[in-house]
């Protein structure tokens, strides 16, 4: 993966929906190769623990940003055995997703907008990567909370970058009538084999009235 290719760089910069869906069609056949594996992305299996740790109701899960299942490999991997459905802009990073057979459904769609008819309710709601540079802010909160069940738990990773310059603490306190609980835990985003920006992220744990 080049200079000219998709990259870690090329995403943080991106300034639209469009840019979006050409980066992610060009990167989706090569993502866990080249970025996932090599640069020791952690963040995922962050996502993934913190979830479990929650004791979520039980019932079905939707994984925002769904990508090439990342997320719901680590879900899988730390023993949830209960329905999980995804959610992503790029139809080509879902294809990828799709063949790993760790889904139940999947769905294109733009997290920033009400989420499809017969999206949910669910009782989990996971998300790694995609609050961040780049992509998507606090105004993805109110359509996951539309799409929760009553007690759901919502574990949502945040690039630190972007949690104070892109308003999350504000859209939180507007959003406290329908959250019972919020708590947050700093993590790294990469590993030991850290080829990328050695960022930090919020893991965001809340909790739906």
């Amino acid at each position: 993966m080049g200079d000219d290719g998709p990259n870690l760089k090329r995403a943080y910069a991106l300034r639209s929906p469009e840019e979006c869906l050409r980066l992610y069609a060009n990167w989706a056949g090569s993502y866990d190769a080249e970025f996932a594996e090599a640069q020791g992305y952690v963040l995922p299996a962050q996502v993934a623990e913190a979830f479990v740790a929650a004791e979520a109701p039980a019932g079905a899960v939707l994984d925002v940003g769904a990508g090439t299942g990342l997320v719901a490999q680590a879900l899988r991997g730390c023993g949830f055995a209960g329905a999980i459905d995804g959610l992503d802009i790029s139809a080509e990073m879902l294809a990828v997703a799709r063949a790993k057979g760790v889904y139940r459904a999947l769905r294109v769609a733009d997290v920033t907008q009400p989420l499809p008819a017969g999206c949910g309710p669910y009782a989990g709601i996971v998300s790694a990567g995609t609050f961040t540079h780049g992509h998507v802010g606090p105004e993805g909160l109110p359509p996951l909370l539309d799409v929760a069940a009553p007690g759901a738990v919502m574990v949502l990773s945040v690039n630190l970058g972007v949690w104070e310059a892109k308003g999350f603490p504000a859209a939180l306190e507007a959003l406290a009538a329908r959250i019972a609980e919020v708590a947050h835990l700093d993590v790294p985003i990469y590993g030991a084999t850290d080829g990328g920006d050695g960022g930090t992220a919020r893991l965001l744990r809340v909790r739906v009235r």
